[in-house]
C-alpha cells in the first residue's frame, strides 16, 4: 500500500513539474507582451488610450455595439471617444493604428511608439485631425501627443 501510494505521489509531482513547465515555455515575454497593453494617459489634455493590441478584447464602456476592439482613445468626464478600429504591432516599440470617431465621420492613421517604459507618442499620420470636447467647443490635439503609462 505504502508503494502505491509513493508511486502515485511521485507521478503527480511529476505531471505537476511538466505543467508548470510547459505554462512558463508558452508565457509570452512580459516586455514585449506589455508594451501595447497599456492604459496611457496625458494629463494637460484630458485624455487617454486604453489598449490591448494583442488580443484586441477592449470594449468601450456605454458603446458595447462596437464589440471587441484593440483599444480607444477617450476624454475624462465625457463618452465621446475615438475607436481603434486596427492596429498593428510592427515591433516592441512600434504600432500603427487606424482610428474613427464614435459618430463614424471622421478617421485618421496614426502610429504609437513607445519612448520608455512609462512614455508613448501618438503621432497622427494621415487623415483627420484628432479632435476632442471641452467646455462645449472641440479642442484638436497636438499631431504629436506624449502619453504616460499609468
Amino acid at each position: 500500500m505504502k508503494k502505491t501510494i509513493a508511486i502515485l505521489l511521485f507521478f503527480h509531482l511529476s505531471l505537476a513539474l511538466a505543467l508548470a513547465q510547459t505554462d512558463k515555455k508558452d508565457a509570452p515575454s512580459s516586455n514585449k507582451e506589455d508594451s501595447f497593453r497599456a492604459y496611457l494617459y496625458n494629463k494637460e489634455f484630458e485624455v487617454y488610450l486604453r489598449i490591448n493590441f494583442y488580443e484586441q478584447n477592449i470594449t468601450v464602456p456605454g458603446q458595447e455595439l462596437y464589440g471587441e476592439l484593440p483599444g480607444y482613445l477617450g476624454k475624462e468626464r465625457n463618452s465621446f471617444c475615438w475607436v481603434i478600429t486596427s492596429a498593428k504591432v510592427i515591433d516592441e516599440q512600434k504600432a500603427e493604428l487606424a482610428l474613427i470617431n464614435d459618430y463614424g465621420s471622421e478617421d485618421l492613421t496614426a502610429s504609437l511608439t513607445r519612448q520608455n517604459d512609462s512614455t508613448y507618442v501618438l503621432r497622427q499620420l494621415e487623415g483627420s485631425s484628432l479632435k476632442v470636447p471641452k467646455n462645449g467647443r472641440w479642442q484638436k490635439l497636438p499631431k504629436q501627443l506624449e502619453l504616460k503609462r499609468k
